[in-house]
Parts: C-alpha cells; sequence; structure tokens
C-alpha cells in the first residue's frame, strides 16, 4: 500500500492544478445537487423496541388526527405579588394570553388551567401552567413561531402577569456563539508556530474546511433520499473539522521532513504520502469502525449521525491523500517561513538544521521527554496509573439520566418556568406521565381506565391523575390516554423507580383484571427509555468497536502487546475524563469556573458518545505516534531508540493537534449556555488531554520502554496468516533502492533538521 499511496502523492502533486480544479468541480456538483434536492427532513427520534416508542406507535394509529410526536411547550403563570390568578382581572389576562398564543402559527390545543374546577391552579391561587402542543415535531420550530410566541406572551406580562415556558417554541436551541472560532483561532496560532509560516498553517485549515464542505452538501443532497436531517451532520461536522486538520498536518509534516533530508518536492511529496499516508489511512479507518459502530445502539438518529460522520472521515482521508500533496505543490516554498526563504532562495530549505542526533545539536522536546519516561519507565508508569485511577474513581458514583430544565441557567426562562411550576405544584409537574390503555371495546378500555386512575391516585409518589383532555379515548372507544404527575422531579431516581413500578406492577394487574394493555409514555418515560437503551449498548459497542480496531491494529504493527497497550490506554482515558465529569456536573467541584449552576445525572449517552468519538481520536494519536516507531524499528534501531526516534519526529505534531482538539471542545464547554453542551465539551476536552499527554505522550514510551523487543514480536504462525500492510513502508524503501532513489545517506541524515512532525 506504501508504494501504491507513493505513486499517488507524487501524481497529485505533480498534476496538482488538475487534482485542486477536480475538487473545485466536485465541490460543485456536490453543491448543485445539494440545491436542488429540497429541503431536509425534519428529526424524527424513535426508540425501537421500548415501551415509549410503541406508546407513541399506538397513538399515531389511534388518533390520527393528532400528531402523537408534537412539540409541547409549557407556559406558567403567576400573579402580581399579594394577588391571585383567579381574581376577574387575573384570570382575564391570563385567557386573553392564552387566546393570542393559541393564534400562533401551528397550534394544535392550549390546555385551560381554570377548567374541570381550576385543575391548572395552585391551590393557593397565586400559581397557574397550561400545555400548548403544535402539529410540528422538534425539528420543524421556526424563527417566526417563537416570535409570535413571544409577542402573545408580552401581552400578558404588560397587564402584571409574570410568564415564564420551557420548551422549543419558547426557547429554541441555539448553537454557541463563538465556539467554533475558538477553536479555529487556537488552531491557526498552533499552526504557526508548528509550521513558522502562515501559508503553511493555513494549508491545513482550508484543506481541512472543504473536506468539512462537500461532506455538508452531501447531507444536504442525500438528505430527501436517505432521510437524513439537519442534525445528521451535526457530529460529521465535528469530527470532520477534527480529523481533517489532523490528517493534513501529519502529511505536511512529514512533507517537510523530506524535504530538509535533502529529496525533491515531488519526491518528498510522494515518500510524504507513501509513509505518513499510509498512517493516515488507518486511522481513518479506526475512526470509522467507531462512529459506524453506533449502528449498534439501535437509535436510528444515532446511526444516522455515526454513519454520517464515518462518510466524513473517509472524505477527509481522501482529501489527505490528494488534495493535501496538490495543495503542497502550489504554495511550494512557502511551506517554509520567510526567514528559511531567505536563507535559501532556490528552494526555501532552512540552511541551518538543529537536528536531534547530532553531536553538538540540541535535543527537541520530545526527545528530552522520551529519554527522561525511559529512564525509569516503571516509576513513571505507575504514577501516570494511579493519577488516571484517582480521577476516574467517582464514576464508581455515576449516576446516568438525562438533564432537565432544572439544570439550565437561572437566567433562562426554561429554568425560572421550571422553578414556578414545582414551587405551585410539585416538582413532578416539570415531567408528567402519559399513561395509554388499550382495550377490545369500550366498556373494557373504560373500566381499566378507571382502575388505573384509581390505583395511581392511592399510590405514594403520584400527585395527580388526570384524563388527557376532551378527546382522550379514540373514535372507537378501544384506545384511551391520560396523565399522571409524579411528586418528584423528571431527573429524579425516585421517579425512575416509579415509572418502573407502574410498568411492572399496576400495568401487569390491570390486564389481569380487564384484558386491557397500559403503556407508560411521555417525555420522562422516554428519557428513561432512551437511558436503558445506551446503558445496555455500551458493552456490546465497546466490544465492537475495541475488537475490530485491535484486529486492525495487529495488522499495522505485526504486534499483539502495541495494540493491547492501546487498548487498555484508551479505557484509561474515556474513564479519566467521565471521572472529571462527575465532579464537576454531579458533584458541582469547580462547576463554577465554567459557568454550571446546578448539578445533576451525567447525560445517559455520554459514555458512549465518548466511546466513540475519543476512541477515535485516540486511535489517531497511536497510529500517528507509535507508527514512526515501528518505521525506525524496522530500519534498525533497537527498540528504546526507535522510541525516541518516534517521539523526535511526531511528537510536536501530536501535541499541536491535541492542542487544536482541547481548544475546539473547551470552547463549547465555555461559551455554550447548554448544561449537555457544557458536559459533551468538557468530556472530550477532559479526555483528549488526558489520552494525548498522559496516555499516548507518557504511558506509552513507558510500556515501550519495559517489554523492549517483545513489543514488535507476533507468533510466527499468526504472522503467515496476516496480510503484510505495510505501513512503515519498507517495501517503499525496496521500491525506491531499485528505482536509484533509496534512503538518505548518512551525510542527508546528519543534515536533518529538529522535526516538526
Amino acid at each position: 500500500m506504501a508504494t501504491f499511496l507513493y505513486k499517488l502523492g507524487r501524481l497529485c502533486f505533480r498534476r496538482r492544478w488538475w487534482v485542486a480544479l477536480l475538487w473545485v468541480a466536485l465541490l460543485f456538483g456536490i453543491g448543485t445537487a445539494a440545491s436542488s434536492a429540497g429541503e431536509a427532513p425534519p428529526d424524527e427520534f424513535s426508540l425501537p423496541g421500548t415501551e415509549s416508542q410503541e406508546a407513541l406507535d399506538r397513538l399515531e394509529e389511534s388518533f390520527p388526527q393528532a400528531n402523537a410526536e408534537a412539540v409541547e411547550t409549557t407556559i406558567v403563570f403567576q400573579a402580581p405579588q399579594g394577588e391571585e390568578l383567579t381574581s376577574p382581572d387575573n384570570q382575564s389576562a391570563l385567557e386573553s394570553t392564552l387566546a393570542a398564543l393559541g393564534d400562533v402559527d401551528k397550534t394544535l390545543e392550549i390546555s385551560d388551567p381554570f377548567a374541570d374546577g381550576n385543575s391548572g391552579v395552585s391551590e393557593d391561587g397565586t400559581t397557574a401552567y397550561a400545555i400548548a402542543s403544535y402539529d410540528i415535531t422538534w425539528g420543524e420550530v421556526t424563527e417566526e413561531m417563537t416570535e409570535q410566541f413571544n409577542a402573545a406572551a408580552e401581552q400578558g406580562e404588560e397587564a402584571g402577569l409574570t410568564i415564564e415556558s420551557s420548551g422549543e417554541i419558547a426557547e429554541p436551541e441555539e448553537e454557541p456563539a463563538g465556539a467554533e472560532a475558538i477553536g479555529i483561532g487556537v488552531a491557526l496560532v498552533v499552526l504557526i508556530i508548528t509550521f513558522g509560516s502562515l501559508v503553511a498553517a493555513g494549508l491545513p485549515l482550508i484543506t481541512a474546511l472543504i473536506g468539512v464542505m462537500a461532506g455538508t452538501l452531501g447531507i444536504a443532497a442525500l438528505a430527501t433520499t436517505l432521510g437524513l436531517s439537519a442534525t445528521t451532520g451535526i457530529l460529521a461536522t465535528m469530527i470532520g473539522l477534527a480529523v481533517g486538520i489532523d490528517y493534513a498536518l501529519f502529511i505536511a509534516s512529514r512533507y517537510r521532513a523530506e524535504l530538509m533530508a535533502g529529496h525533491s518536492r515531488e519526491e518528498a511529496a510522494g515518500r510524504a504520502v507513501g509513509t505518513a499516508g499510509s498512517a493516515v489511512v488507518f486511522a481513518g479507518l479506526t475512526v470509522i469502525i467507531a462512529l459506524a459502530g453506533l449502528a449498534v445502539v439501535n437509535v436510528p438518529l444515532l446511526t444516522k449521525m455515526g454513519m454520517a460522520a464515518a462518510a466524513q472521515v473517509a472524505l477527509a482521508v481522501v482529501i489527505a491523500l490528494t488534495l493535501v500533496p496538490a495543495a503542497m505543490g502550489i504554495i511550494g516554498k512557502r511551506i517554509f517561513g520567510r526567514r528559511s526563504r531567505k536563507q535559501n532562495p532556490e528552494t526555501g530549505v532552512p540552511v541551518t538544521f538543529p537536528g536531534a542526533f547530532s553531536k553538538g545539536r540540541k535535543e527537541n522536546m520530545g526527545t528530552r521527554w522520551s529519554r527522561g519516561v525511559l529512564r525509569r519507565p516503571g516509576v513513571v508508569l505507575v504514577l501516570s496509573i494511579v493519577g488516571l485511577g484517582a480521577l476516574a474513581a467517582p464514576v464508581s458514583n455515576m449516576e446516568l439520566g438525562i438533564p432537565d430544565a432544572g439544570m439550565r441557567n437561572e437566567d433562562t426562562t426554561a429554568r425560572q418556568a421550571y422553578d414556578m411550576l414545582s414551587e405551585g405544584f410539585g416538582p413532578g409537574f416539570n415531567g408528567r406521565l402519559m399513561l395509554v390503555v388499550e382495550g377490545d371495546d369500550r366498556t373494557e378500555t373504560e373500566a381499566a381506565v378507571e382502575q388505573v386512575s384509581n390505583e395511581l391516585s392511592s399510590m405514594d409518589g403520584i400527585a395527580q391523575v388526570a384524563p388527557a383532555g376532551p378527546d382522550s379515548y379514540n373514535d372507537d372507544g378501544t384506545v384511551a390516554q391520560l396523565f399522571a404527575f409524579p411528586t418528584t422531579g423528571p431527573a429524579d431516581h425516585d421517579t425512575t423507580t416509579l415509572v418502573e413500578h407502574i410498568r411492572d406492577v399496576v400495568a401487569s394487574t390491570v390486564e389481569q383484571d380487564t384484558n386491557a394493555e397500559v403503556l407508560v409514555a411521555g417525555l420522562t418515560a422516554s428519557n428513561i427509555d432512551f437511558s436503558e437503551v445506551m446503558n445496555d449498548a455500551l458493552v456490546p459497542y465497546l466490544a465492537l468497536v475495541v475488537g475490530l480496531a485491535f484486529i486492525l491494529l495487529i495488522l499495522v504493527f505485526r504486534s499483539i502487546l502495541v495494540p493491547l497497550k492501546a487498548a487498555l490506554g484508551f479505557l484509561l482515558s474515556v474513564l479519566g475524563a467521565l471521572g472529571a465529569v462527575v465532579l464537576v456536573f454531579q458533584e458541582g467541584i469547580g462547576a463554577e469556573l465554567i459557568g454550571v449552576e446546578e448539578t445533576g445525572p451525567i447525560m445517559s449517552m455520554m459514555p458512549i458518545f465518548m466511546v466513540g468519538v475519543i476512541f477515535g481520536l485516540a486511535m489517531d494519536y497511536e497510529v500517528f505516534l507509535v507508527t514512526r516507531m515501528r518505521e525506525a524499528h524496522v530500519h534498525g534501531e533497537d527498540s528504546k531508540q526507535s522510541v525516541i526516534t518516534g517521539f523526535n519526529l511526531n511528537a510536536r505534531v501530536v501535541t499541536a493537534a491535541a492542542i487544536i482538539m482541547i481548544s475546539v471542545f473547551a470552547g463549547f464547554a465555555i461559551v455554550s449556555t447548554e448544561s449537555m453542551v457544557k458536559m459533551i465539551g468538557l468530556g472530550l476536552a477532559t479526555a483528549v488531554l488526558l489520552d494525548a499527554f498522559v496516555v499516548r505522550m507518557t504511558i506509552v514510551p513507558a510500556v515501550m520502554g519495559l517489554i523492549g523487543e517483545r513489543a514488535w514480536s507476533l507468533p510466527r504462525w499468526l504472522d503467515k496468516m496476516l496480510p503484510n500492510v505495510d505501513v512503515e513502508g519498507e517495501s517503499l524503501e525496496r521500491y525506491l533502492e531499485a528505482q536509484g532513489r533509496g534512503r538518505p545517506t548518512a551525510e542527508q541524515r546528519e543534515r536533518q533538521p529538529e522535526p516538526v512532525g
């Protein structure tokens, strides 16, 4: 493969303008297809095989005139200080506000707090709530609808009422402004420091952005055909930008090193793609495995997001192998800084070479660091593992769930509505349960509904049971729905226990007595089901991803111990990052530093999400760092010297890539006002920090120093069975020697500079 990539790199470099033109034409073609593809379909979040999803499907079949997945918004009213909402003036203002809210586009219905004996008014008369439903899904909320909603609410506020609301209509989710800008800004600074050239620094950014544009337009072009919503591309954009910069940075750095070793520009491009490009291919494959493996979770939206992101990574690999060498040819000598070009106007290669291995030369930081670790590998390994273990300890107390509006910032309307509803009615009114009852006929269904109502009303943990409006039965009376309001909040563990009891005990009893089926749904029940799906899928997903990647890494490194070390190190970094998330978001330690005002359970999808994303990025760093070690070992260096060579040549590029990723993720954690976005940002930033600097830069050289030559051993029978993918470029060297273009001479190696990749 290395020989093929070498030829591809030379070809793309030589035909650089044709390659660039081809990518521009491809981008234009995809954009044209996207513009004529129509609008993306709305997001449809479903949980196949769960009780809450089955209940929604029954409602959709039995109430075709209603939208079982309709967006709902809870509107909370509070009377002026010392007054009650039941007074004539306040009641009139509230009813006028509800009438105005009913004129919002796509409104299906709005409940009346004063119906059924003021069922929607608190006992002290100061607080009331109404629930508005809209004939759209949560991905179809428009800015115009939000403006209409807020204008209607202002009418009530002008009359003296306090009005707060929760839901997508009242407060649509917004992208954290400035988060991407922080990441890109830091990336540019890091790349300028790494390359010493503004033009060279822009190369990885521009090629990565081209890949992201192509992927985003491709998703839009296939949106209608494959049912890809706008949300599908979020993960693809984030991962595509991350790996796109990494892969281009790695190849460009190797290209500079080959130029400094005395090769011509075309030859350097071919060698860079043949060697570093091989590592990029296999690093990309590990990321693709991790993302495509999200299909194991069996949540259609996550499956589509994973597949789209996997396709984006594949696109980033192709761009790195084709467009990057073409771009290196286009920018020419500007791959080096202005000072170097002045010193050597002919090629731009620096005249002085402060390399790492020659006498009198100052060793670079990567070399000094690896030598220090190799002096005391056992001590370094123990201290690193103990440190990560201590950070991971809080994971044993991790509580998974879906963070609710109670974890939002106090100045948001959703949080204020949550608090007002909790104070006026109890925390359970923020997460009502919807029960769907289905019998063979109306008589059977009515009997079952009565029994369910009686049993729930007498249960501890239930504050109120109410019918679901005047149309709570379908046309033939075989299906009915009713609401139950817990005494505890949506994210409370007691609420989960209550739902399980209703499903296991109450529903079973009613079915035995009346032959009717009872299903529990609603947002709270759906969140509980989602958490259960995530928990059940974690072990199979982890086994699939780590197992397939382990096999792939055996092919790459021709070793058992190196892939095993890589997998175990990844688990340490993920556990350490999850421990940090628990400390901040569950225990509240340091929460104020990133603007977290309330603690609560950890989002149930965090473990799987972090496994998928971080595994891919971690294997990038592993492959980039260790392939250079193996390349040095294959070419004659002993085990310890090959580790030093790997760090001398690639530690800087791994450090730069890690800093860029940390900045991107930390930007979301700092800028966003959403608790879940902060959680994801902090988790990913911490995981990259730990994996790059503790696991890959510290534990890896320590382990390699301890196991020595055994790191590269492989049972003979297995060695004969496995195909030789030649990621270290041994076959390429034979090919080049046959062509009279072998490895640099001793004099050329003596001139090798302090590497940047």
